[in-house]
């Protein structure tokens, strides 16, 4: 699959930051065309692989922004997009859209720069051009407050229904607590970079070897075709490269003498794939809610087995309690690991994202309630006890 890659917001460059470097580490090309766009000019010069002529800056101008961010005002986040659309839409002019499949926005949705313009630009990409566009939401965790989770809510709803698909993380699942905040967003945005580029990037091929099981970018257009929001599972194991030399002939062989080695690999394999499932999602969900599944199994070819990614599959089936489960296998000849990536689509049973919901209306209820309170304290304030003063204007 080939993307346009649009980070909008701190949270959202820095994610398309680490997938630029899981690809430099992996050898991939998943990202043809990358920007990044943000309301503050010093978050703007902290990426280390996207290119300088690719990040533009918005609401310099702006009398709230002014060039240092919009302080997690999502009003405002919206305002400064739309007032600086042409600038953004001169950013996509050298996007040469006929090498792409689809167009990713990737957004943390508890700020105000990714949760305000994010929607903003998605709303751009779909004017322009025909291809899909997905949504990328990082959801705050609780600890982060009332207002994140009010601003979450407010984006998500915008994310969900403008996008073809959206992929959610959330912080709370995924933060270590003896971590530090800074350490805990970058060791997510690296889990979540893994995830993205081993799942998106299947069926681009590394000159190595010719995937028997191959998946290509409208297996993962179909599956994504659900709409709604998905959820990603990610597991690998190390293997033994100087082992890993097998090639395609090899691959299935069904020789007595390596009766026992393809056993092995296929309880592997099924192994793998339960635990991507069963372990931490991107977005805790309900596996048999999902519509429709997919499985990049990714590493050496000679890890493969047929008879383990058709047991993986049948699994898979019964788990999510669909038909519509498709799985590819990824060769990667050089790689140290075997991984398996599992996309659920449209997930309806999510539990964080009602949290979210329910968080968001009891600070949309007490920012009111303060707001009042505060205009009347303002007033006692300044106003004589008996009102017989009058104002000079």
């Amino acid at each position: 699959m080939k993307l346009a890659t649009i980070g909008v917001g701190n949270a959202g460059s820095k994610i398309v930051d680490r997938m630029l470097e899981f690809e430099s580490q992996t050898d991939r090309n998943l990202c043809q065309h990358v920007h990044a766009i943000n309301t503050a000019r010093t978050d703007l010069a902290k990426p280390d692989y996207i290119p300088e002529d690719r990040r533009v800056l918005i609401g310099d101008t702006n009398q709230k922004a002014k060039g240092h961010g919009v302080g997690g005002d999502v009003e405002v986040g919206a305002e400064v997009a739309k007032a600086d659309i042409e600038e953004i839409r001169r950013a996509f002019d050298d996007v040469e859209i006929h090498e792409v499949d689809a167009l990713l926005v990737v957004a943390g949705l508890g700020g105000g720069s990714g949760s305000g313009g994010g929607p903003v630009v998605i709303d751009t990409l779909q004017e322009m051009y025909d291809e899909p566009v997905y949504g990328l939401g990082v959801l705050p965790g609780k600890y982060e407050g009332g207002r994140p989770a009010l601003n979450a809510a407010r984006s998500l709803q915008s994310f969900v229904t403008k996008v073809d698909n959206f992929i959610g993380f959330d912080n709370d699942a995924w933060r270590a607590r003896e971590q530090t905040i800074e350490e805990g967003y970058e060791q997510m945005n690296r889990e979540l970079a893994a995830r993205l580029v081993t799942l998106l990037a299947a069926g681009e091929t590394d000159d190595s070897e010719v995937a028997e099981n191959a998946m290509d970018s409208s297996d993962i257009i179909r599956t994504l075709d659900t709409g709604g929001v998905s959820t990603i599972g990610y597991a690998a194991t190390e293997v033994d490269n100087d082992a890993a030399t097998g090639g395609l002939l090899d691959r299935w062989s069904t020789d007595r003498a390596e009766s026992t080695d393809e056993g092995s690999k296929a309880t592997k394999i099924q192994g793998l794939v339960r635990r991507a499932v069963n372990s931490r999602l991107t977005v805790p969900a309900e596996i048999s809610s999902a519509d429709r599944a997919l499985v990049v199994l990714s590493g050496p070819p000679s890890e493969f087995s047929r008879k383990g990614i058709e047991s993986a599959r049948q699994w898979l089936e019964q788990e999510a309690d669909t038909v519509e489960v498709l799985v590819g296998d990824d060769p990667r000849g050089k790689s140290p690991q075997l991984a398996a990536a599992v996309l659920l689509s449209n997930v309806t049973e999510t539990p964080r994202i009602n949290e979210i919901q329910n968080q968001a209306v009891d600070a949309q209820e007490k920012i009111a309630e303060q707001e009042a309170v505060r205009e009347e304290e303002i007033n006692d304030l300044i106003t004589d006890e008996n009102n017989d003063l009058d104002p000079v204007v």
